[in-house]
């Protein structure tokens, strides 16, 4: 997943553009670059393993009339990087191909990367090589590859340049009979772009012809490894417990005696169930017809939906474009905890579905260094309560929801978010009762979260590690999730009903990928709640699951028996997922769960 960019221009690129360019590319991701340009009659390529606003600082290209580029958010091939280049073709591409094994065996060529992008340079040496036309070319990529395909293929030796996508995440546009493309529409507005148009035919523009192989210039610096590798086993795996617990549990939900503030009557029902108000009762339908129907546009895009490649968001997406016909745009913040799984996901829905994803990378280094910092606090002095810090990098999530309203101008959002996720248990830990008059997964309330505020300030002065340069952050991201205003804000759940089976059977229709090691489909893109649910486990005998599942023993959704049946599973030990998330923020894994498996039980 990346930004791609470029200028085929008469007269030598502006750098004002080209800067414009670039640095919207880059709000795409910054772990990776790479530039093409056309000099002194041959074409030249430089990849580094840094942001490309550095990487157009050091190349300078402004001199020239033909620049193209990226700015890469890394998924798989971590020592490869783009543009591609494979028998004299050039492949600048956004998006991941997810079936890129398979494809191989089709074409007849041999694997030389692990970037996914090279098959679909081979594709083209295929179809060219077999003497068929470069107009038929973009239908034979589309057709072998599954995933987000918005890409910029040069062939310089036929002196063209092709760009076509399957999702819409490519535009074009002119001005002063320049052509220019970007991922998005907002940077070829500034620029002041006429002809904007969004690419869902396949283009052509004619470039300088070259005979003379493309050089190309790696430079490489680093030495951490963004993208972990899944173990599916190892030996560490054998220092996670699992043990069953014989604790006392509502006779009602499955809700353990160490859930914080639990009490149960004379029956053995808990205070939990006794207050519950049912979540899973949506409204008519027609209500959110009526209350859309003003934001539909004949044309363009009509709402931005969030979306983490999770579950929910996934079936949210299918229910919005398939049952509410809307024209959305997906929004995804990845802030280095979504898991190439997660990203597969994304790009799975978006081409089947059609729909323009627009990415919001943060610093993936920084973000991750700041998890290291305060998981560093936490185990100096573990308590359950502050276990949420480590996840409170993700709550720019809904700054930067509204940095995409504006770019884009379309101001519907519509979330996908589950009304059964709701973990009263972890702020219970830190000391705040539950509300049971919550009518909302994320509530508002300035005084609640003041006093949550104040319980967590007081924790972290028993470990002053906490105290870092991640505050800020941590801080800045509580006040937009909880504090700032949210406008022309809907839930499509509060309109559909949230069916676990119905969620399940359609996503398999879009060959969603599901975990290898576990059997649960929830927060499975997420590469921390593996990690913090075996801290809950260990400590208190139950995880998120159990919470999760007594809410739908209360909706009627499930049965007692079935329920506890299915959390003895979902609370099993996930090693590779934990393993991913240590070696992710550069933690000894031993260390960690040495530290974990000897804090005092609650049982």
């Amino acid at each position: 997943m990346c930004g791609i960019f470029g200028i085929v221009s008469p007269v030598p690129v502006l750098e004002s553009e080209l800067d414009i360019l670039v640095r919207h590319s880059q709000q795409r991701g910054r772990d990776s670059s790479g530039l093409l340009v056309y000099s002194k009659d041959a074409y030249s390529a430089y990849r580094a393993d840094y942001p490309i606003t550095r990487l157009l600082n050091e190349v300078r290209p402004f001199s020239n009339h033909i620049v193209m580029g990226h700015s890469r958010l890394i998924t798989n091939g971590l020592g490869d990087n783009q543009p591609v280049i494979r028998e004299g073709i050039c492949v600048l591409h956004n998006g991941i191909v997810v079936n890129d094994e398979a494809i191989w065996p089709q074409i007849g060529k041999e694997r030389e990367l692990q970037i996914d992008t090279e098959a679909i340079a081979a594709i083209a040496s295929a179809h060219l090589d077999a003497g068929k036309s470069l107009e038929t070319l973009p239908a034979s990529i589309l057709d072998l590859c599954r995933g987000v395909v918005a890409c910029a293929l040069s062939v310089p030796r036929l002196g063209k340049l092709c760009l076509f996508s399957n999702n819409g995440s490519l535009y074009t546009g002119t001005k002063n009979h320049a052509i220019y493309f970007a991922s998005e529409r907002y940077p070829l507005t500034v620029i002041g772009c006429e002809n904007i148009e969004q690419v869902r035919e396949a283009v052509f523009v004619d470039i300088p012809s070259s005979a003379t192989d493309i050089t190309i210039c790696d430079r490489r610096e680093r030495t951490t490894n963004l993208i972990p590798g899944l173990s599916l086993s190892g030996e560490e795996e054998k220092l996670l417990v699992y043990r069953r617990h014989n604790l006392r549990r509502c006779t009602k939900c499955i809700l353990p005696e160490t859930m914080p503030y639990i009490s149960f009557d004379a029956d053995g029902v808990c205070n939990y169930c006794k207050h519950y108000k049912p979540r899973n009762k949506p409204r008519p339908k027609e209500e959110l017809f009526e209350l859309v129907e003003s934001y539909r546009r004949k044309n363009g895009n009509d709402c931005i939906v969030p979306f983490s490649g999770g579950r929910d968001s996934c079936y949210g997406l299918h229910l919005i474009v398939k049952e509410l016909q809307m024209k959305p745009i997906t929004y995804t913040y990845d802030w280095g905890m979504v898991t190439d799984l997660g990203r597969r996901n994304i790009s799975r829905m978006s081409a089947e579905l059609g729909v323009e994803n627009i990415i919001v990378a943060d610093d993936i280094d920084q973000k991750r260094r700041n998890i290291k910092k305060n998981l560093a606090a936490w185990l100096k002095s573990p308590h359950l309560g502050m276990i949420s810090i480590l996840t409170a990098g993700d709550k720019h999530f809904f700054r930067h929801i509204e940095t995409v309203k504006k770019q884009t101008g379309v101001s519907l959002n519509l979330w996908g978010v589950n009304p059964l996720e709701v973990t009263h248990f972890k702020s219970g830990f830190l000391g705040v009762p539950p509300d049971f008059e919550e009518k909302r997964v994320y509530s508002h309330g300035a005084l609640k979260q003041l006093r949550y505020q104040y319980l967590r300030v007081k924790a972290m002065l028993a470990s002053p590690g906490y105290f870092n340069s991640s505050l800020w952050d941590t801080l800045s991201g509580e006040y937009y999730r909880s504090f700032a205003e949210k406008t022309d804000y809907f839930h499509i759940f509060d309109y559909w009903r949230w069916d676990e089976r119905q969620i399940d059977d359609t996503l398999a229709e879009y060959d969603w990928e599901r975990a290898p090691d576990t059997n649960t489909t929830w927060r499975i893109g997420d590469g921390t709640a593996a990690f913090y649910n075996y801290i809950y486990y260990t400590v208190a005998g139950f995880t998120e699951h159990d919470t999760f599942r007594s809410n739908q023993i209360r909706e009627g959704d499930l049965s007692r028996e079935e329920a506890l049946a299915l959390v003895d599973d979902e609370n099993r030990t996930r090693y590779p997922n934990i393993k991913w998330y240590l070696d992710a923020v550069g933690m000894d894994f031993k260390e960690v769960i040495s530290v974990v498996n000897n804090i005092p039980r609650m049982y």
